[in-house]
């Protein structure tokens, strides 16, 4: 009983948590909705059933997609509880052939939550659409070309919610000041805007505590006012929720009547927020909010405010600030602007994070993630985005100065996704959910016909400003493309000519070169085989370090991937050679330690366990076998093992050498120089730093208690990341499109986007940079 109490009190608390993130864009509709409906040809039927046949349809609209498909269907589609458009993706490459993503594993498959419960039965036998698609690479190509071109018109939507919905409510004014010049209201909206994306940078955390109360204050207030309304000018509307009144709106509009419908369609705009930010809160706790709160809201205010317009249709340019009682006027305007405020900030948040999984999936070019520990969970920043988005917005509100002109092209792209989502479902119904084929085809059919039939009248809008998201979509899904082709195609290169393991074997136990005393991290994206730039630089300088790791940092098609199973560790040739593989396995959403120093002692510790464990017996006898994984964390002993003490930063640095974990073989002009980089760094200062420490252990085998001093000697000695700095160039033989592409376009994003080493949070003192050529 005491568990199911507290139970419903945790989908309360995150139902009352989702209205700022999840339903603040889909609750500034009623701003433009009407308004937008009635801009053209519709302006002329001036009657009470046009009016009514346009509530029905906004009723009904809101009702079939955001209440049955979105909160009542779609949320069941999720990947262990995320949503999103590369949740539905991922969850369909994991249950079929279809991953064209580098580095996929047989071992990545053995995380525990790769497999979701209930979801899919190995055993069931795959449909023939699904073989079908299985056996054509082509098809597989065209999936990521939608899924990518579905995250384009997710990020141009972003550039259209916050101008929309802050111009709208400020539009509000001219209805009390009739002074006031539409470009003032325009330098406003702008202003807003700024501060928005400003503000994006300082830490939405500081502030985001108000989202929710603001949120659930103006839901409250158009209820009231639409209640209002209904009261006052038209009790008789809520005879429009019969589909009826649908019928008599066709019959006589006709061809107009369908051209509004892409005025009508932006009442379910920021649905899609609903199943992309499913990974913040429950699907029991959207479905408390939006059934209980949230539609009844939105319902009462479509209905009051088709109440108004039946007996007030001249106002229709500006149908709800006028239909606002004057004693709440104000109240209401201030509520309207906060809203707006709050509606973009979520979806610029929402986009941050679409195009933080486009990075992780290589599908979007390198960026600089930012994620601080006291933000809000899950919360992060990307600098190029913001302001890019930022620019992007204000040339969208200056070029339009109109919000029926920012809500053609709103309306075109937000009908976009739907249908994308549409087609991704639809699959899962098959390919995951191994329902059958006319299931699925049932669903798609369903739903697909009546998007293809806004999208047919929004495309109607095109030349009216519905062009603009079009062209973004096209740039941002090219850029991305242009980045998946040009790195599969670099992977394929270093695939083909890594380093045979024989020609390693043939240089012995010290490589035929120096090794000097530390760890070379040395990253690759080859999760099996020794990358071209390791004897790239054994070639032109021969030394190494003493320990050598080859990393391999990879995402796999899951969300997260917790702490225990994220890193396999394997051996790399004989046990004298000192050389081991790490591969450190992130989901589409985690965030990558800011932290070097942890990352180091996660590597060192990991080695160290794979070290015992296969003194154990779960390795191989002489440890001579290159492939040979294991998910170290697994082991109850890991971490037990070693004594950790901690250390003040720079004040403490000698501590780091004390004779009980080894001397450093560094010179002490060495030691200076890193001292004076890390005093000037404030980074550096006072920062905690673990010391390990083996403990006194009896071991069967006297050569692991010497391999494992040899490696936190060689860690206390410094450790090294060396990484490949490329330059790509396409084959001379190659065709036209494809010299292009990669000497043209993909040079280009390589040379403007950030360095790999930002990326994976390598601090520049530390980094050793091999430079190689690529011919693709």
């Amino acid at each position: 009983m005491a568990d199911g109490k507290n139970q419903r009190k945790h989908v309360l608390l995150l139902a009352y948590q989702s209205f700022g993130m999840v339903f603040s864009d889909l609750s500034t509709s009623p701003l433009y909705v009407y308004k937008c409906t009635f801009s053209g040809r519709l302006r002329h039927y001036q009657n009470e059933d046009m009016v009514f046949g346009a509530f029905s349809l906004v009723f009904w609209t809101l009702t079939m997609f955001s209440l049955f498909k979105y909160v009542g269907f779609m949320l069941c589609a999720n990947d262990n509880g995320e949503g999103g458009i590369f949740a539905l993706y991922s969850v369909i490459c994991r249950h079929a052939k279809f991953c064209i993503l580098a580095n996929q594993q047989t071992a990545d498959e053995e995380i525990s939550t790769y497999h979701s419960v209930g979801y899919s039965n190995r055993n069931v036998v795959s449909s023939r659409f699904k073989k079908f698609v299985e056996r054509h690479k082509r098809m597989k190509t065209a999936l990521l070309v939608l899924v990518l071109f579905g995250a384009a018109v997710f990020i141009t939507i972003s550039v259209f919610t916050p101008a929309i919905s802050i111009l709208s409510s400020i539009e509000g004014l001219q209805v009390r000041a009739k002074n006031l010049h539409h470009g003032m209201v325009v330098i406003i909206a702008l202003l807003l805007l700024i501060g928005l994306f400003v503000l994006q940078h300082y830490g939405m955390h500081r502030v985001a505590f108000m989202f929710s109360p603001i949120v659930i204050l103006w839901l409250l207030s158009i209820a009231i006012v639409g209640t209002y309304n209904i009261i006052t000018w038209n009790p008789r509307v809520y005879q429009a929720l019969s589909p009826y009144y649908i019928y008599k709106f066709f019959g006589e509009t006709g061809k107009d009547g369908w051209i509004s419908l892409g005025g009508i369609l932006l009442c379910i705009t920021g649905t899609e927020v609903i199943f992309a930010g499913l990974g913040q809160f429950t699907a029991s706790s959207i479905r408390v909010a939006f059934s209980f709160f949230a539609y009844p809201c939105l319902v009462l205010q479509y209905m009051g405010q088709a109440a108004f317009l039946s007996k007030n249709f001249s106002a229709v340019s500006t149908s709800f600030h006028s239909s606002i009682p004057d004693s709440l006027f104000w109240p209401v305007q201030l509520m309207a602007t906060l809203a707006a405020i709050v509606a973009g900030q979520a979806v610029v948040s929402a986009t941050f994070s679409i195009v933080k999984q486009c990075h992780a999936l290589g599908c979007f070019p390198r960026i600089k993630i930012v994620h601080k520990a006291k933000w809000v969970h899950h919360q992060i920043y990307i600098p190029e985005i913001n302001w890019t988005l930022m620019i992007l917005c204000l040339v969208a509100t200056v070029g339009s100065q109109d919000t029926i002109h920012l809500g053609n092209a709103y309306g075109i792209a937000c009908i976009t996704g739907i249908f994308v989502t549409t087609c991704l479902t639809s699959m899962v119904i098959d390919f995951v959910w191994h329902k059958s084929l006319v299931g699925a085809l049932l669903y798609f059919l369903f739903f697909g016909i009546i998007e293809i039939i806004f999208l047919t009248s929004s495309c109607m809008r095109i030349p009216k400003g519905g062009w603009v998201p079009l062209v973004l979509s096209a740039v941002f899904m090219f850029v991305m493309h242009v980045w998946h082709y040009g790195s599969r195609k670099k992977y394929l290169y270093d695939l083909h000519n890594k380093v045979s393991l024989k020609w390693i074997l043939t240089l012995g136990s010290d490589l035929g070169i120096v090794r000097v005393p530390g760890i070379g991290l040395v990253y690759t994206e080859l999760a099996s085989g020794v990358p071209a730039t390791f004897s790239h630089f054994l070639t032109d300088l021969p030394t190494f370090y003493q320990v050598v790791v080859f990393v391999c940092v990879k995402t796999v098609p899951i969300p997260y991937v917790s702490q225990k199973e994220r890193h396999l560790i394997g051996r790399v040739g004989p046990k004298p050679y000192r050389m081991y593989r790490c591969i450190v396995r992130y989901g589409y959403k985690d965030v990558h330690e800011n932290d070097e120093y942890d990352f180091e002692n996660a590597i060192v510790m990991s080695v160290a366990e794979f070290i015992q464990l296969e003194a154990e017996g779960c390795g191989t006898p002489d440890g001579s076998v290159d492939g040979r994984l294991a998910v170290v964390r697994s082991s109850e002993n890991f971490g037990k093992r070693f004594m950790m003490s901690e250390s003040e930063g720079n004040k403490e640095s000698s501590s780091l050498r004390s004779p009980a974990s080894g001397s450093s073989s560094r010179s002490a002009a060495l030691q200076k120089l890193k001292s004076m980089y890390e005093q000037e760094s404030p980074q550096f200062c006072n920062r905690p730093r673990i010391q390990l420490k083996l403990l006194d252990t009896t071991y069967k085998d006297s050569r692991v208690k010497e391999e494992l001093l040899e490696l936190l000697e060689a860690k206390d000695a410094g450790v090294a990341y060396v990484i490949g700095h490329s330059h790509v160039k396409a084959k001379w033989n190659a065709t036209f499109w494809k010299r292009l592409v990669i000497n043209v376009f993909y040079s280009f994003l390589r040379k403007n986007c950030r360095s790999p080493s930002v990326g994976l949070n390598i601090p520049h003192i530390s980094l050793i940079e091999v430079g190689m050529n690529y011919y693709l």
